[in-house]
């Protein structure tokens, strides 16, 4: 049969050689603005809302930062415990981001493809660090890592008390962006594949992971965006200990308490543009493994 068709193309294809090109048909133009009345309206809408929320803020701390120029960056980023604060947020960010990734995948798998007792209720905890005031995710951390912990891990006042306080946080991120997408994957793809010969790491590396890509890829992104701006679950339980567990967002406190706003700014600023070239990058890499896949 293939054969026949190899030679039905052929065939097809003869004719169309000898009698030369045929023209190309003309592309429909079109039109550089779709928008009808409504839908013109309502972009507007978006664009005022979205600029009272956001635009004009971003653009007043860019302005407040600005004010004395370059130099005020560069003498914010010279600051030894600024740089301190950066290095510690920064850090504990992307790790917390890995090690999401890894265990915010596993856990969707398993409450999409597995089934077992108590999922219902798994599923329903996940949310908790969404509607748990992060004071209050900082004092339950505290009662069981604090001095006085039941399990006998004492990780207050440490790096690893900014890690935990952060894994809190960030955790949902990743499983609530990859689990819908998760379940959109037809598991007859998988085991049509598999009859086929395929191994399970082939099916994974190009299946599952190009569909899972882009959702891993937004669910890195919130979380790294949300660590690097936590306060609340870090205040109680990191000790804000300047050189040693003082995170950006206690840093840019202490410079509004200090009256010194152009420096909270220009520090906010910077924290901004590294969450901006995370998201790009991460933007970038699941575009590669989708099309790899």
């Amino acid at each position: 049969m293939t054969s026949a068709l190899a030679g039905v193309t052929t065939e097809a294809a003869g004719p169309a050689s000898q009698e030369g090109r045929r023209p190309r048909r003309a592309r429909r133009a079109t039109p550089k603005n779709t928008l009808t009345r409504g839908a013109a309206l309502g972009l507007g809408i978006t664009m005022v809302w979205f600029s009272v929320l956001v635009l004009i803020p971003l653009a007043a701390i860019v302005a407040t930062a600005s004010e004395n120029g370059w130099s005020q960056y560069v003498d914010t980023l010279q600051n030894p415990q600024t740089w301190a604060a950066i290095k510690l947020t920064v850090g504990q960010a992307l790790l917390v981001t890995a090690v999401n990734v890894v265990m915010g995948t596993m856990i969707a798998w398993v409450l999409v493809r597995d089934r077992f007792p108590g999922k219902a209720i798994l599923d329903v905890i996940i949310d908790v660090p969404f509607a748990l005031p992060t004071i209050v995710a900082g004092l339950v951390l505290l009662a069981l890592y604090g001095p006085e912990s039941p399990i006998g891990v004492h990780w207050a006042n440490t790096e690893r008390a900014v890690f935990l306080a952060l894994a809190f946080v960030t955790l949902p991120f990743v499983v609530r962006t990859v689990q819908p997408v998760l379940e959109e994957i037809d598991a007859d793809v998988e085991e049509a594949a598999a009859s086929l010969g395929a191994s399970r790491t082939t099916i994974v590396r190009r299946i599952v992971l190009p569909s899972l890509t882009p959702a891993i890829a937004a669910g890195a992104a919130l979380s790294f965006a949300r660590a690097i701006s936590e306060y609340g679950s870090l205040v109680l339980l990191s000790g804000n200990l300047p050189f040693q567990t003082e995170v950006v967002s206690v840093r840019v406190l202490s410079f509004i308490e200090n009256g010194s706003t152009a420096s909270a700014a220009a520090l906010a600023t910077i924290m901004l543009a590294v969450a901006l070239l995370v998201i790009v990058v991460l933007d970038i890499v699941q575009r590669r493994v989708s099309r790899r896949g």
